[in-house]
């Protein structure tokens, strides 16, 4: 029998350590080598036995917090058994430890908290990043998704609590795409906060001051991003729910500089695109040929329509018509020459006078008179504003065309645009539709629809692995193309339901590796990763593959 590591905790340390303990699955012999003895009851459990005693624990939880709390305690006990549960329970799973039962976990943070994840960096870390990031235990960081908490899903700024969502990423990234949890690292630049209720809050948890602004965040942002790259040179940078002024300034300051993405901007407009491309498979319709329309003109809304944009030019439209087909709509109206825009991210898609004259269409028309005389095909809602798409805007739109495609995509569920019901119901069952939460499947008449989920989700870890087997250095956005193909790809063969946009969460593990794939070979065609032939990369792909399974004790 080979030796213990004498540096390998035995006893009630060993207990303490997630990533070590395996509760009640140690075996005797390992008990008596590790110091366990008489230290837990004397049934001895497999795996699959705790996986099922975990289920029951958690179908008795009726309030969804309630199971967010329980999986996090697994979590924080026994690491292995808890991906365990996840990856084999992602369908059911995934909804409570991200969208969107993780927008009430942020809400409630400081009153839910037991144990610290990853980092909280403030600005009295200033001048110490490089050392704070040495604190992190395990050296081979290689994934890391940072927020700096102010644009938390559709509910604003929630301070420290914005750190439920790098948790739940990344937990995502292990559950879905197989990258073992010791090589990512959630991050929180608490930086303050503008929320009353927070600071008025006696528990809060965060750096109790208004938020840093100016100059000062500019400093304490590209310190940390220094020390990234001295301390964890090989890792991936995942920009995560920074407010949109923010989001767009520093992806374009270090996305040519740093191997990082923005997944509310990027992520969510490559699987937006993969959702449309899937609805142009089922319709046998033409990208080129549609004319979308989207309600929403911040972060989410602006990048999905620079990757369409970005789509259609790759297909050979030409750049004068793009921006007849891509029109959008925000808090102020038609997004059109002679209105005042503030934001300069939005520029690049102002209509022209010459366009809205030649779509005869006016700066003062509303949301129904819009629909009605550009006649969108796919409408697109990121606007945060519940019911928006309403019965007569639905109706209009199954006037358009028809198959027209539908995607409500705000989160969490209370803010969506409409409900996948009122788009069936108003289009008679012929708008495609695809929500940003999840929406229980739908029965019109005699016919099941499956609603599918607009998620980043499937884009992300596969993206994330993609540029891991690849050693890409930068991210540009052909690899965000490549990856919303991939899923529309991995869609047509293994949809949730009958013209469903998406497949199953519960299958993301095949859709992560098959994003992955492609996008490794999209990063060698754009020359920011070394040409890696396929069987290279399937090896590469297994190397990175993790199955939550106890390991060996030596």
């Amino acid at each position: 029998m080979a030796a213990i590591d004498p540096h390998f905790p035995t006893g009630t340390a060993l207990l303490a350590q997630p990533r070590l303990n395996r509760d009640g699955a140690f075996t005797q012999t390992e008990r008596e080598r590790l110091g366990l003895a008489a230290l837990l009851p004397h049934a001895v459990f497999t795996i699959d036995q705790q996986e099922a005693l975990e289920t029951e624990h958690l179908a008795a939880k009726t309030d969804p917090l309630e199971k967010y709390v329980g999986l996090v305690a697994l979590l924080e006990r026994n690491e292995t058994l808890f991906y365990r549960v996840l990856a084999n329970n992602l369908e059911a799973l995934a909804p409570i430890i991200y969208t969107p039962t993780v927008g009430l976990a942020c809400q409630q943070y400081s009153h839910i908290f037991r144990r610290p994840h990853g980092l909280y960096l403030t600005p009295d870390d200033v001048g110490h990043m490089v050392e704070r990031l040495c604190n992190v235990a395990d050296a081979e960081v290689r994934l890391i998704v940072v927020t700096d908490n102010e644009r938390i899903l559709g509910l604003g700024d929630q301070g420290v609590g914005g750190m439920a969502i790098p948790v739940g990423k990344l937990i995502l990234y292990a559950a879905g795409a197989g990258i073992h949890p010791q090589h990512c690292l959630p991050v929180s630049l608490d930086v303050g906060t503008d929320n009353p209720a927070l600071l008025e809050d006696p528990f809060y948890l965060g750096y109790r001051a208004p938020r840093l602004r100016g100059a000062a965040y500019d400093a304490l942002v590209a310190e940390f991003v220094a020390a990234v790259q001295h301390v964890f040179p090989r890792a991936v940078l995942q920009w995560e729910d920074f407010k949109k002024g923010n989001a767009f300034r520093l992806l374009e300051q270090y996305r040519h500089t740093v191997r990082s993405f923005n997944d509310d901007i990027q992520g969510t407009a490559a699987v937006t695109l993969a959702g449309i491309l899937s609805g142009m498979r089922i319709t046998g319709a033409k990208l080129a040929d549609q004319r979308i329309l989207f309600v929403g003109a911040g972060g989410a809304g602006v990048g999905i329509g620079g990757l369409v944009r970005a789509e259609l030019l790759a297909q050979g439209v030409a750049a004068a018509e793009v921006g007849r087909k891509l029109l959008f709509f925000d808090s102020d109206g038609l997004l059109t020459a002679g209105r005042a825009v503030k934001d300069p991210y939005k520029l690049p898609f102002v209509l022209t006078a010459a366009d809205a004259a030649a779509l005869q269409l006016t700066a003062d028309m509303d949301l129904l008179q819009l629909v009605t005389a550009y006649r969108p095909t796919v409408l697109v809602g990121t606007s945060g504003q519940p019911g928006v798409f309403d019965a007569a805007i639905l109706t209009q739109m199954a006037a358009n065309c028809p198959r027209p495609i539908v995607l409500p995509l705000s989160n969490p569920t209370s803010k969506a645009e409409c409900t996948p019901a009122a788009a069936l119901t108003h289009s008679d069952g012929r708008a495609l539709v695809a929500t940003g939460s999840p929406f229980a499947p739908v029965q019109l008449g005699e016919r099941k629809f499956v609603i599918g989920q607009c998620n980043n989700v499937f884009i992300f870890p596969g993206l994330g692995l993609g540029l891991l087997l690849s050693e890409a250095a930068r991210v540009p956005d052909s690899l965000f193309l490549a990856a919303a193909h991939a899923v529309a790809e991995y869609t047509q063969t293994h949809h949730a339901g009958e013209e469903t946009l998406y497949p199953r969460i519960a299958e993301l593990r095949a859709v992560s590796r098959h994003v992955a794939l492609q996008v490794a070979h999209a990063a060698a065609a754009a020359g920011v990763a070394p040409v890696v032939d396929e069987a290279t990369l399937l090896v590469r792909a297994e190397g990175w593959h993790w199955t939550p399974e106890y390991a060996p004790i030596g």
